[in-house]
């Protein structure tokens, strides 16, 4: 079905003439590359979605992504494009300069040498031997999105960001093309700018991996064209990446729920590091990025192993139910109230003491939160999971929130952060982070 596809892929070969390249491993790695290309991109949505500027030739999104040779789990690595990198000798693909190796930003390598000195370098620091490369532009990410119907997000917060003109309430939102361009490639809706970018386009790729598979966009030959027409109309692979591989993983994916998808980011050390010529850099934690594709070569999960439980509607927080530590106590003369209510929170994922008492007044009608203004983010998220509580502030309680469970204590609603990582590598998986 995909053959009569295979001429409208760009083809290249990034791998030609490689030399010294790292051992192969278990599973395919690929490494999908987003572009800002934006040629067959229609003036009036360049001036909707705010695209109207000059492409740099560079990469906007670098992603390692490892399928398990079960085909059963796909893991995502973002690389920052900011990242300290060392470019090995090369050609200027520009200019035909002769280079000796040199500092640059992650993303300089692209406009440099394209995707084969984009391959080598990545190759280079992570020590992992790329299978695949896939090149994504503005054009292919959009015509995709609306092929399969849009791509639900949800947002505990609003965020708007004057660059992209992303503007989105609190709540869910089903994106279209060029909605969801500017949700992936805004920095400026928070304080997190390249961080916060790389977690929402991690969360709308579990989210379009949720919609594909849900909605039998792989199980339907005529819908699963469609998308094929769009996505790879204007995308470029290696030779070596055909119809028949795409095919086949693709069958494997039928098989997928966002929980078979984890996604991180590389380790990286506080602060920026500033190179002379280049500016400021994001430095790799070279000894837990180490760990972190030794794993991926070794084809490992990279999630921590977590009870599968029935699903469970959550009300999105601000801050992770793990991240928060409560104390509880009984208000009222209901004997085990407050180990009812421990048992209820913990369940939810809060850290609770496991130490419930009894508060000095027994008569209390509504539940109550205790909390030092300094965590007023974490009092908000538990105050959420008991509906009816009251907040009352407590400078210098500390980091452990105190809840007095009251008369009208109806039990705890489950929650979720919008950014649940977790484990060694702060692995999130697609079902923590979809919409449910």
């Amino acid at each position: 079905m995909l053959s009569s596809l295979d001429t409208g892929i760009g083809r290249l070969d990034p791998f030609k003439d490689m030399k010294n390249r790292p051992e192969g491993g278990h599973g395919t790695n690929i490494l999908l590359v987003g572009t800002d290309g934006r040629d067959k991109i229609t003036q009036t949505e360049k001036v909707r979605y705010r695209l109207g500027g000059a492409p740099c030739r560079c990469t906007d999104t670098i992603m390692l992504v490892h399928v398990s040779a079960d085909r059963k789990r796909a893991s995502m690595i973002s690389l920052p494009r900011d990242s300290y990198a060392e470019l090995p000798p090369h050609t200027d693909a520009t200019t035909g300069t002769q280079h000796h190796s040199h500092p640059v930003k992650l993303n300089a390598a692209y406009a440099e040498g394209g995707a084969a000195l984009t391959v080598r370098t990545v190759e280079q620091m992570t020590k992992v031997k790329i299978d695949h490369y896939l090149e994504v532009d503005f054009t292919s990410f959009m015509r995709t999105v609306d092929a399969v119907g849009g791509v639900e997000i949800c947002t505990a917060k609003p965020m708007h960001d004057t660059h992209t003109g992303l503007r989105l309430t609190p709540g869910t939102h089903k994106l279209d093309g060029g909605q969801a361009l500017q949700y992936v490639r805004s920095r400026h809706v928070d304080g997190a700018s390249d961080l916060g970018r790389m977690q929402r386009q991690q969360k709308f790729v579990a989210a379009l991996i949720d919609q594909a598979t849900d909605s039998g966009v792989l199980l339907n030959p005529v819908r699963f064209r469609d998308v094929a027409t769009a996505m790879l109309g204007s995308v470029r692979a290696d030779t070596g990446f055909g119809s028949d591989e795409m095919l086949a993983l693709a069958k494997a994916m039928r098989g997928f729920t966002a929980a078979s998808s984890e996604f991180t980011s590389v380790p990286v050390l506080a602060g920026g590091f500033a190179v002379k010529g280049i500016g400021s850099t994001v430095k790799w934690d070279e000894a837990k990025a180490k760990k972190l594709f030794d794993a991926v070569r070794e084809d490992k999960p990279l999630a921590p192993h977590l009870p599968r439980t029935t699903a469970v509607r959550r009300k999105l927080v601000e801050v992770s139910p793990q991240q928060i530590r409560v104390q509880v106590y009984n208000g009222t003369p209901t004997a085990g109230l407050g180990a009812k209510v421990d048992t209820a929170l913990k369940s939810t994922g809060f850290r609770t003491t496991g130490a419930p008492a009894n508060w000095p007044r027994r008569n209390l009608a509504r539940t109550m939160v205790f909390f030092d203004p300094r965590w007023d983010r974490s009092a908000r998220s538990l105050a959420t999971a008991l509906p009816g509580c009251e907040l009352r502030p407590a400078p210098g309680l500390g980091a452990t929130l105190k809840v007095s469970a009251g008369a009208n204590y109806s039990g705890v609603l489950p929650v979720k952060a919008e950014n649940a990582y977790q484990g060694e590598f702060g692995v999130v998986t697609g079902d923590q982070v979809v919409c449910s």
